[in-house]
């Protein structure tokens, strides 16, 4: 009786350890997510994750340019309050620059905040477009890593 007793338990182990490793297995296969990037204004925001990302290393110049094409989630921006950026830990310890309308300016200045807020004026002068797409790009050793996409439609 023991004897069955143990070779049942053995059995239950066994298949314990063959699940806890399937599930580990299933584990690695999963992509982690990217960091993600949040635009807000008044009390409206949208977030995303990157539309292009190389975990920390410089992305390939076909794929950021590519990348630098794409529209994002959308935010109706009043010209009249402060657009507020938003980026996890992981995008400002390598440091962000703005893009708009997938170019980055020479003049950007490469920010090491979690938090910046601009005047939404800046984007939409008087008698300009009514949208543009934003971007929020990452650098590493001023090599772009990962881009977050937006586009900004001007409200009223």
């Amino acid at each position: 009786m023991t004897v069955a007793f143990l070779s049942g338990t053995r059995r239950r182990a066994a298949a314990s350890v063959a699940v806890v490793g399937a599930g580990l297995l299933a584990l690695t296969a999963c992509e982690k997510p990217t960091p993600v990037a949040t635009l807000t204004i008044g009390t409206e925001s949208v977030n995303t994750e990157a539309a292009c990302y190389n975990d920390g290393k410089p992305l390939a110049k076909d794929v950021y340019d590519e990348c630098m094409k794409k529209t994002g989630k959308t935010l109706k921006l009043d010209p009249d309050q402060p657009l507020r950026i938003g980026v996890d830990t992981a995008i400002a310890e390598n440091g962000w620059v703005l893009g708009v309308e997938g170019s980055l300016s020479n003049e950007a200045e490469e920010s090491t905040k979690t938090y910046q807020s601009i005047n939404s004026r800046a984007f939409f002068p008087p008698g300009g477009q009514d949208e543009l797409r934003l971007q929020i790009v990452e650098l590493k050793n001023k090599q772009p890593v990962g881009v977050w996409q937006f586009k900004l439609k001007k409200s009223s």
